[in-house]
């Protein structure tokens, strides 16, 4: 099964590529605090459709190239 995340898109200078900020929420063992972390992740966007702020979802695939391990799958919102 391939995982599946949703994130923003942060940029997408590159020529069919986006980099995406994904968050992820968990409570901290020790202090029971929720602690918010982000990591980014470039993904392959064939038709270069997606745009700066954009809400995505994207999906694992098979190394596009050195850094992208990662297929733009739909745009699920649009940056205002």
């Amino acid at each position: 099964m391939k995982k599946l995340l949703q994130g923003r898109v942060v940029s997408d200078v590159m020529d069919k590529t986006v980099r995406i900020s994904v968050e992820r929420r968990f409570v901290h063992p020790v202090y029971k605090k929720t602690v918010r972390r982000t990591k980014d992740f470039l993904a392959h966007d064939e038709k270069n459709e997606a745009k700066t702020g954009d809400l995505v979802e994207i999906m694992e695939t098979r190394p596009l190239s050195r850094r992208k391990r990662w297929r733009l799958m739909r745009v699920l919102e649009r940056a205002r």
